[in-house]
C-alpha cells in the first residue's frame, strides 16, 4: 500500500471515529439521554425495536448504545481492535438504519436520500477500515499485535 493510500486510511479512520465517539460521549455525559422515543417510533420491525425499548430492555439498550459509540469511536481513533470494533459499528449502524425505514414510500428513508443514507455510508468505511486494517498506520494496532 502506497503512502497516499495509508494517509487516506489513517484520515478516514480518524474521522469517522471521532463522529462515533463524539454522538456516544454526548450521550454518556447526557443523563437524559435516551434511545427510547427513537426505537418507539421504528418503521421496519416495530415489534424488534419496541422490545429494546421495554422497560426491563430500555436500561441495557442504552447503555450499549451509549458506550458502544463512545468505544467503537475510541477504537478508530486510537487505531486498536479495528477489526473487531468495525464489524460491531456495522451491527450498531444496521440497528440504527432498520427503523427509519419507510420503504416504499417517498422520503425513504429520508427525503435528502434514497435508501443509502449516511448508516450506509458508515457501514461502507467500516469495513473497508477493517478489510485494509487501517488500524496498522499511524494507529496502535500493530504495536500491540507485536507485543502479545
Amino acid at each position: 500500500m502506497n503512502k497516499l493510500q495509508r494517509i487516506s486510511l489513517f484520515v478516514l479512520r480518524i474521522g469517522l471515529g471521532w463522529v462515533f465517539f463524539w454522538a456516544g460521549i454526548t450521550k454518556v455525559l447526557n443523563p437524559a439521554w435516551s434511545a427510547e422515543k427513537f426505537l418507539q417510533g421504528a418503521k421496519t420491525f416495530p415489534e424488534l425495536f419496541s422490545w429494546f425499548a421495554s422497560p426491563g430492555m430500555l436500561p441495557i439498550t442504552n447503555f450499549m448504545n451509549e458506550w458502544g459509540l463512545t468505544l467503537l469511536g475510541a477504537s478508530l481513533i486510537l487505531g486498536i481492535f479495528v477489526r473487531w470494533s468495525a464489524p460491531l459499528g456495522v451491527l450498531l449502524m444496521v440497528l440504527y438504519y432498520l427503523p427509519i425505514l419507510k420503504f416504499p414510500y417517498p422520503g425513504f428513508p429520508s427525503l435528502n436520500s434514497f435508501i443509502v443514507d449516511e448508516h450506509i455510508i458508515y457501514i461502507a468505511v467500516l469495513i473497508v477500515l477493517a478489510v485494509f486494517r487501517a488500524g496498522n498506520y499511524w494507529g496502535l494496532e500493530k504495536y500491540f499485535r507485536k507485543n502479545k
